[in-house]
């Protein structure tokens, strides 16, 4: 294989991270909107659709690791090859959490809402910003952007500790509340972690551009 030709298919490797990038886009906003709007045909077609992101995963894998046995990189191309084969897995767990999201939209069914959903559709909207700017971060190249990004880490905590600190009292004066107060958490919870693994791509970004391995995520 020529450098021409190697180049070419880290040039391909980007290609393909960024289209199951928006596969796993597509399936957090399809979680989330099944959620809100009740639709849990949608959700279902959420959980339907993780085995076309986790064979995406392992294609891609496999052709990071055929690369690194069959060439020589340089430093540089390593770093790739590293960030790339970090990053699928940060996409396929963000994939997962949104299958999460979409089995608790099927078992709360059709049953009313306990509170008016505010806090996680807010906390959704700056989870899937931070796996955007994440994948075009990396997409670019950009570690400013990357750092930009995950700043915003901290807004999703935030707003985490706000539903937890809401649903409690809840739950504490109507017992009845009980179980779709937890599966509501679990959802905040869930949006939390996506923010965490938006956090590690963006990571990975920075170490793919200037070689610095730091952990952001504090």
């Amino acid at each position: 294989m020529t450098r021409q030709s190697f180049h070419q298919e880290l040039a391909d490797l980007r290609r393909d991270l960024a289209r199951m990038g928006t596969r796993v886009e597509e399936a957090i906003a399809g979680a989330l909107r099944s959620l809100i709007q009740r639709d849990t045909a949608l959700a279902q077609q959420v959980i339907d659709g993780d085995d076309a992101i986790d064979a995406m995963e392992l294609e891609i894998e496999e052709r990071c690791l055929t690369l690194v046995a069959l060439q020589q990189p340089m430093a540089s191309d390593l770093r790739v090859i590293g960030a790339t084969l970090k990053a699928i897995t940060d996409l396929e767990r963000l994939a997962d959490h949104a299958v999460d999201i979409a089995r608790i939209t099927i078992r709360l069914g059709d049953q009313p809402f306990i509170k008016p959903l505010i806090d996680i559709p807010r906390m959704g909207e700056i989870a899937q910003g931070m796996v955007r700017d994440a994948l075009t971060a990396y997409i670019r190249q950009d570690a400013d952007l990357a750092y930009d990004m995950i700043k915003r880490d901290h807004e999703l905590d935030h707003l985490y500790r706000q539903i937890f600190d809401e649903l409690v009292p809840i739950m504490g004066r109507d017992p009845s509340t009980v179980p779709q107060a937890a599966q509501l958490l679990f959802v905040a919870m869930h949006l939390e972690r996506i923010g965490d693994h938006a956090t590690n791509i963006g990571e990975w970004v920075i170490y793919m551009v200037t070689g610095e391995r730091r952990e952001l995520n504090e």
